[in-house]
């Protein structure tokens, strides 16, 4: 039975998610390139509307929500990396850098592989994600840093001229042949509409995340794949971030719209984390169809 307390805060984290449901893409973009992960990055936009949720409820007024977000987001970023044993190198200008500063962003920022932001020390990596990715001001950028827009000059002067001399030659690591095995399998069930067989394929206490919408345990699960009963869904599976993976194709459509993440015990799937309500990471994926 649903409590009439638990169903305001529903109604209230539902309000919140879609005041803050465009600057959530955006947000991504920015943890993706800090952590060089598209599902690391959105682990973090989702600590970060977590921790602005609860925020707002201390808070007598609302901040301006834009900035106030990304310096959430970034001190989530900072606290992770470093939670992971990721080096943090403070900023520092020195005027020799600045000199260099243009205020043109650098192409070759913009088209840099998320995995080539691991390279910069992560002041760099802020700095450049923010000003030239992003098109932040450089007050804008300061303000998120908490630090002096010089320190953001030099940063960006040494983080662009690195960006640009790096290689991704990053390999891809093997597969797990038990975990693809199963994952061919649940893929094959699920495209030919075997329902009976895919619910099979779940384990009794199966985790289900429906990434920035619900989540379910055991029987509860099944539940889930009435809604892709009625779907021109097809799963096919990836090698994502160097782990397997499904995409998601809607409609014979030739792109991912969205990615699920299975875990996987012997013949049985322990958890899925399904990303269709955050569809934006498809667009920062580097993926390989296996």
């Amino acid at each position: 039975m649903v409590t009439p307390l638990a169903a305001e805060l529903a109604q209230a984290r539902e309000q919140f998610l879609s005041v803050v449901e465009e600057v959530r893409p955006a947000l991504h973009r920015y943890c993706a390139r800090l952590t060089g992960s598209v599902i690391e990055g959105e682990d973090i936009v989702q600590d970060t509307l977590a921790r602005a949720f609860y925020a707002l409820s201390q808070s007598p007024e609302v901040p301006p929500l834009r900035p106030w977000l990304f310096k959430i987001a970034h001190n989530c970023a900072i606290d992770f990396l470093r939670g992971h044993g990721r080096r943090h190198t403070e900023v520092r200008a020195d005027l020799d850098d600045v000199a260099g500063y243009s205020e043109a962003p650098d192409p070759g920022v913009v088209r840099a592989a998320l995995t080539q932001f691991l390279a910069l020390p992560l002041t760099q990596r802020s700095a450049v994600i923010l000003k030239d990715v992003l098109g932040h001001s450089l007050e804008e950028t300061a303000e998120t840093m908490a630090t002096t827009i010089m320190a953001v000059k030099a940063a960006l002067v040494r983080g662009r001229a690195s960006l640009r001399a790096l290689q991704d030659d990053e390999a891809p690591r093997a597969s797990d042949a038990e975990t693809r095995l199963t994952l061919d399998r649940y893929a094959a069930l699920f495209n030919s509409r075997d329902w009976d067989g895919v619910r099979g394929l779940i384990a009794d206490d199966c985790r289900l995340d429906l990434v920035a919408k619900s989540q379910r345990r055991g029987k509860a699960v099944g539940m889930y794949f009435g809604r892709y009963e009625k779907e021109p869904v097809t799963l096919r599976v990836v090698r994502l971030e160097g782990q397997l993976a499904l995409a998601a194709y809607v409609g014979g459509a030739a792109e991912a719209a969205y990615f699920v993440l299975l875990e996987v015990a012997g013949d049985k799937v322990q958890a899925i984390r399904d990303y269709r309500y955050v569809k934006y990471i498809a667009s920062e994926a580097a993926f390989e169809l296996l």
